[in-house]
C-alpha cells in the first residue's frame, strides 16, 4: 500500500504555473497612468513616459517560457482619454511538453482610448502542445494596432516543427459585432506543409489597425509600396487594416510590421512613430 501510493505519487506531474496579469490605462492630468494586479511570475516593472503623455509599458515573464501545465491570463484595458503602448522584452516561448498543454490567453479592451500591443514572436518548439487565444474588443472610438507573429521551431539550430501541435485563436469585436474571427491548429509538419495551412512555411504573422476616422485606402496604398507582395499580403475593411505575412524568417516579419507600424501609427493613432527603447536592446 505505501509502496504504490509513493510510486503513485512520483510519477505524477508537476503542478504548472498558475500566472495572471491585469492591466487598466486611465487619464489623469492630461496624461496616461497604469494600474496593475498580478498574481504568479507576469508582471510589469514600471510605467515608462518617452512620449510624456503615453505609457510605455514592458510585460515581463521571468520564467521566459510556457510548459505543459502552465497557464497564463493577460488582460488590458484602455479606457477614454488614455494612451498605451504594450510590449515584451523577448520571444514567448512554448516549450516541450509532457503531454498536457500550455495555454496563453489574452483579452484586450478599448474603450474609447488607445492602445498599441506590439509583442515580440511567440516561438512554439518541437513537441509543445500550446494553445493562445487573444481576443480583442474594440469601442466605435477606440484607436488600436496590434500584431502577432507565430514561429514554428527553431530556425537556428535547424529544430524544425515536426511533432508538436499548436492552436491560435484571434478575435476582434467593435461595439459587440465580430470583425475578424479566426482559429489556426497546426499538428506536426503535415499541417505546416499542407496548403491549408502554412504552405511550408515556418513563420505567420498578423497585423490589425483600426481607429474611427482612419483613411484604410490611403493606408494600404502606403503599406504596399515597400511590403513585398511575396511575403505580405495587406487588406481593409470596416475601418480595419489587415497585415499577413507568411514566411521563413521571423526577423523579416517583425521588420515588415515594424515598417508598418511608422506608417500607420500617424493615420490611426496621429501620433508620430516612437520607438519602445526595449526593442534596441
Amino acid at each position: 500500500m505505501t509502496a504504490a501510493a509513493t510510486v503513485e505519487t512520483q510519477e505524477a506531474p508537476a503542478a504548472g504555473w498558475n500566472a495572471s496579469l491585469a492591466l487598466s490605462f486611465e487619464e489623469s492630468n492630461k496624461r496616461t497612468v497604469m494600474r496593475r494586479q498580478h498574481s504568479g511570475p507576469l508582471l510589469v516593472q514600471k510605467a515608462l513616459y518617452p512620449e510624456d503623455d503615453t505609457c510605455h509599458a514592458v510585460l515581463v515573464h521571468p520564467p521566459s517560457g510556457i510548459v505543459g501545465g502552465d497557464t497564463l491570463q493577460l488582460n488590458i484595458n484602455s479606457f477614454d482619454g488614455s494612451s498605451a503602448l504594450v510590449t515584451t522584452p523577448g520571444a514567448t516561448r512554448f516549450y516541450r511538453s509532457d503531454g498536457r498543454i500550455a495555454r496563453q490567453s489574452i483579452t484586450i479592451e478599448v474603450s474609447g482610448g488607445s492602445l498599441e500591443w506590439l509583442p515580440l514572436e511567440t516561438i512554439y518548439f518541437d513537441e509543445c502542445n500550446a494553445s493562445q487565444s487573444a481576443t480583442i474588443q474594440l469601442s466605435r472610438n477606440s484607436r488600436y494596432i496590434g500584431w502577432e507573429i507565430s514561429c514554428f521551431g527553431r530556425a537556428a539550430g535547424n529544430f524544425p516543427f515536426t511533432t508538436g501541435n499548436a492552436s491560435t485563436r484571434l478575435a476582434v469585436d467593435l461595439d459587440g459585432t465580430p470583425l475578424l474571427h479566426e482559429k489556426l491548429k497546426i499538428d506536426g509538419s503535415v499541417d505546416i506543409d499542407r496548403l491549408s495551412g502554412l504552405r511550408g512555411c515556418t513563420v505567420s504573422g498578423t497585423m490589425l489597425a483600426y481607429a474611427p476616422d482612419f483613411n484604410v485606402q490611403y493606408a494600404l496604398e502606403q503599406v504596399r509600396e515597400f511590403l513585398p507582395a511575396d511575403e505580405f499580403a495587406c487588406t481593409g475593411f470596416d475601418g480595419l487594416l489587415l497585415v499577413r505575412y507568411l514566411g521563413n524568417s521571423s526577423e523579416r516579419a517583425r521588420n515588415g510590421f515594424i515598417s508598418a507600424w511608422k506608417v500607420v501609427r500617424p493615420l490611426a493613432l496621429q501620433r508620430l512613430p516612437c520607438m519602445p527603447r526595449i526593442w534596441s536592446t
